[in-house]
């Protein structure tokens, strides 16, 4: 996230030293900053920002080239000059347009090519790499090195540390000798952080050695910790009930209650104003491509396991459970009709949870909520799944955006990963994020069914 930001940040300065160089194309000397001049800088800047993340020129976690940065670049720049160009004459300032805008664009599309460029070169330098030693070397050990080896963070694994009475299934080649003591062998490597991944701590953990490298300054995280930094979901697996109690988050915050009900209230109601004149051509369409109602309701759990009845538009032939009972939709549903794989990838059959988001029952952002013919029967294969209830569910959330649609009980252990991480880690930066990428899976249309 860190990385993410110092990118935006960058191009905050390029767009403040495009429209410098804009003014001085266009008029021979710079405008001074001052009124409409910052405003339209502020407005410039936000477009700029927007529409690059909505082409993902800021999701490192993507391996791109640099063909396709200058491509998304490219996008970007003609994405903001459209954006540019109607709030403008919205605004009716088209001077601005006829001016400087064109200039800005170009000298800012050059720059960012550069900057993401070099920024993306930068990060994946060793050099500039956070060395990395696991202390373990069974199963979960393993699991952590084959994470720092095939992700893009900045993290390299310098080796593993033997521990008495931990199995080994990591590759031999890869296990340092332990003969001068864990501090001195990871001060040998020059490592920066000791990743704790042992299959059992009960026996034979080496505290003193552990205790030496915290206060020499050698950054010491458990497993699960790590894994939620690189990866923005929770190693449910390996995770115990203490864990849970002494980790940091979990903090129902009154402030973020406060604001996400507000913001629930206001967005539902702006939604509800701005989508009803559709209602009727979306009901029509609905009526005409199938028989049935026109809303879906249907029985899921929410805060604290109370159940509530849920409305969507209805996407599936009428009564498509009858014969097969309850059961999650899959990959090319024959139960879904025409109409209905359209509303589900652009999520709109999801408008009708307005009205649950406005009697309380749901917020905008939290943890899908699910069937109870279904819940109990996770709680028995899928650990601490009732945790996920301790919040309001929601229209979307992390789970949603990072996961496609879960269809198994495999599918429900990975978003239950991302649900507990937004839940440990709520806060209104992650809303704004969960906002930003829904935008980019209602635009795209990834992850339905």
């Amino acid at each position: 996230m860190k990385k993410n930001l110092i990118l935006a940040f960058g191009d905050i300065l390029l767009a403040i030293i495009a429209s410098g160089a804009g003014s001085f194309l266009r008029y021979g000397q710079l405008e001074p900053l001052r009124g409409v001049q910052v405003h339209r800088l502020i407005v410039f800047i936000a477009t700029a920002l927007i529409v690059s993340y909505l082409v993902e020129l800021y999701n490192l976690e993507r391996n791109i080239k640099t063909r396709e940065i200058s491509l998304r670049v490219a996008v970007s720049l003609i994405g903001t000059l459209i954006m540019m160009t109607l709030i403008s004459y919205l605004l009716h300032v088209s001077e601005f347009v006829r001016g400087k805008l064109f200039g800005m664009l170009i000298i800012f599309g050059l720059l960012q090519f550069v900057w993401h460029l070099g920024y993306r070169l930068a990060i994946k330098s060793t050099h500039l790499a956070r060395r990395v030693v696991v202390l373990g070397t069974g199963p979960l050990a393993q699991k952590i090195g084959n994470l720092i080896q095939s992700t893009n963070h900045q993290h390299v694994l310098s080796g593993y540390l033997e521990s008495s009475g931990d199995p080994v299934t990591v590759p031999a080649h890869e296990i340092m000798s332990n003969g001068i003591g864990i501090i001195e062998t990871i001060k040998k490597v020059k490592a920066h952080k000791l990743v704790v991944s042992l299959s059992e701590r009960r026996k034979g953990f080496p505290i003193r050695e552990v205790l030496s490298c915290k206060f020499c300054g050698i950054e010491v995280v458990d497993a699960p910790s790590f894994y939620e930094e690189l990866t923005g979901k929770l190693m449910v697996e390996s995770i115990t009930p203490s864990w849970f109690i002494f980790s940091n988050g979990f903090r129902k915050n009154t402030i973020i209650i406060f604001f996400k009900r507000l913001f629930d209230v206001v967005c539902a109601t702006l939604g509800t104003i701005i989508m009803l004149p559709f209602f009727p051509l979306i009901a029509l369409l609905i009526k005409l491509n199938s028989k049935g109602p026109i809303f879906f309701k249907q029985v899921r759990v929410g805060e604290m396991e109370r159940e509530f009845l849920l409305y969507k538009f209805r996407t599936m032939k009428q009564d498509a459970e009858q014969t097969s009972g309850a059961v999650w939709a899959q990959k090319n549903d024959k139960r879904i009709t025409k109409i209905g794989k359209i509303l589900r990838k652009t999520r709109i059959d999801e408008l009708p949870q307005l009205y649950n988001v406005l009697k309380g029952e749901m917020s905008f952002i939290g943890p899908r909520p699910e069937r109870p013919e279904f819940i109990g029967k996770l709680k028995e294969v899928v650990p601490f799944y009732s945790e996920r209830h301790f919040v309001k569910p929601g229209i979307t959330g992390w789970a949603q955006i990072k996961y496609p649609y879960g269809a198994s009980e495999k599918d429900a252990l990975e978003k239950l990963r991302y649900d507990l991480y937004y839940i440990k880690n709520m806060s209104i930066f992650l809303e704004l994020t969960i906002v930003l990428e829904t935008v980019k899976v209602m635009l795209f249309g990834r992850g339905a069914r």
